[in-house]
């Protein structure tokens, strides 16, 4: 089974990862690096020493794994010129909803001036045609509405992590107009997407309030698992779902580099959107041991509810749609965790993104 559905698109291309050594960054980088892409990483240390990026060692196989803030400016550009990368995946964030409550200013810094950062360091950067800024469903203004959101609806935000993504994103959308308008195409030479996936679950994952990760950590320890937000709704999705979206996005791009700079929304179908309690409940029959404690507080900073993505459009015009439903998704990502202990971990990796590709 081949794992090249891009049709070689990416062989021998340079391609720059913000981000890498974080849970996406790593597939992402993993992926690209099989497919025979020239990887480049920036990003900060890992979260933890059993993250996929440790584990699986890709920072030893790519072209350069930096370690580089995104909001150090005149660094970033410093690493563009260095490295003369062709494609941008821009994924490094401050991703935790809980965790932009203690720390609102930096999550603003890394998120909305880390992301003007990159931005800049494109426009002054000749060898880039193709710039995927990777936000979030949560940039969205939340209504709690039971559709999903389209992509030309309004940005916002109700915590300090969402409102970050939503200002991100108009900052995008500025640049775009600004910098890198498709009808100056010619001037500039490079095009600019915004791509938005929802809540995504996967191997390697360790990081704080995500459910995955506490899920395992509790099993691991023969504890039950606390359930904080037992009714919150969302469209979860393997890793694997969104990164074949924007790989095949950029490839798009690349071929009609004004047809496609705009956002998108890269989700799980609406049968995929679940709540925490259900996704947990799945993991623990996947596991074969374990139980669950409902520890919801009433008075707990809040969070979303109910968050759901309209696909349409990257289904009507990009022919994209995802391989498989939650249950899939939830097998696949506890069957990484009960290999990881014993198996070659990059081996592992792959190995799940020929499974993926099969559904």
């Amino acid at each position: 089974m081949s794992i090249d559905i891009f049709n070689n698109f990416y062989k021998g291309k340079r391609v720059l990862v913000t981000g890498h050594t974080g849970f996406k960054g790593s597939w992402l980088s993993i992926w690209l690096h099989e497919l025979g892409a020239e990887v480049v990483g920036v990003a900060k240390n890992p979260y933890s020493e059993k993250d996929n990026y440790v584990l699986s060692g890709i920072g030893k196989k790519i072209k350069a794994d930096l370690r580089a803030d995104i909001c150090d400016s005149q660094r970033m550009k410093e690493i563009f010129q260095t490295y003369q990368p062709e494609i941008v995946f821009h994924l490094a964030a401050q991703p935790l909803v809980r965790l932009s409550y203690d720390i609102p200013v930096e999550t603003y810094e890394t998120n909305v001036m880390g992301t003007i950062n990159i931005l800049e360091a494109i426009r002054v950067t000749n060898s880039v045609k193709v710039g995927i800024m990777i936000t979030t469903d949560k940039c969205y203004e939340n209504k709690e509405q039971i559709w999903g959101y389209r992509e030309n609806e309004p940005m916002g935000g109700y915590d300090p992590y969402s409102s970050s993504k939503g200002a991100a994103e108009i900052a995008i959308s500025s640049w775009r107009r600004s910098f890198f308008n498709p009808d100056q195409y010619d001037k500039h030479g490079k095009s600019i997407a915004s791509v938005r996936a929802g809540n995504v679950i996967g191997g390697g994952d360790w990081a704080l309030d995500r459910i995955i990760p506490d899920c395992i950590k509790a099993l691991e320890s023969g504890k039950n698992i606390d359930i904080r937000n037992t009714k919150s709704v969302r469209p979860w999705q393997h890793v694997l779902e969104p990164l074949s979206g924007y790989m095949l996005l950029t490839a798009k791009i690349w071929e009609e580099p004004t047809k496609y700079c705009e956002g998108w929304n890269f989700g799980p179908r609406a049968e995929s959107i679940t709540s925490v309690w259900d996704v947990a409940n799945d993991v623990v029959k996947n596991y074969g041991s374990g139980g669950l404690n409902d520890i919801s507080i009433p008075n707990a900073p809040h969070e979303a509810r109910f968050l759901m993505l309209d696909i349409s459009k990257a289904k009507f015009q990009l022919g994209w749609e995802p391989r498989m439903n939650i249950h899939q998704c939830v097998a696949l990502t506890v069957d990484w965790y009960k290999r990881y202990t014993f198996e070659n971990v990059y081996s592992l990796c792959v190995d799940q993104i020929k499974q993926y590709l099969i559904k």
